[in-house]
């Protein structure tokens, strides 16, 4: 099942991101060469330098698992995200 992780950094969130940043896109190839990933990405700043957010959608087996995967993510533990909500989600459009 698909779901959708919506992140948010915390404020000046950017040398953490880069730091932690190797880590985060490793986890991140390890579940595209899975062919679970469908895509991710940060939310750029409108107004300034650096980002306030990502948005991942995944695959994983239930909300159980994907809420564990969020929690685990390396942004977590150097203070990028202030949280994470993860929700199921139906993809549309594309068709898969």
């Amino acid at each position: 099942m698909l779901f959708a992780f919506f992140a948010q950094d915390v404020d000046n969130s950017l040398d953490q991101r880069l730091a932690a940043r190797p880590d985060h896109i490793a986890r991140l190839e390890a579940l595209n060469a899975a062919g679970r990933l469908v895509l991710a990405g940060p939310n750029p700043n409108p107004d300034g330098e650096g980002f306030t957010g990502s948005l991942i959608v995944a695959d994983f087996d239930d909300l159980d698992a994907a809420t564990a995967w969020a929690n685990e993510d390396p942004y977590m533990a150097a203070g990028v995200y202030a949280g994470v909500i993860v929700k199921p989600f139906k993809q549309v459009f594309p068709a898969a």
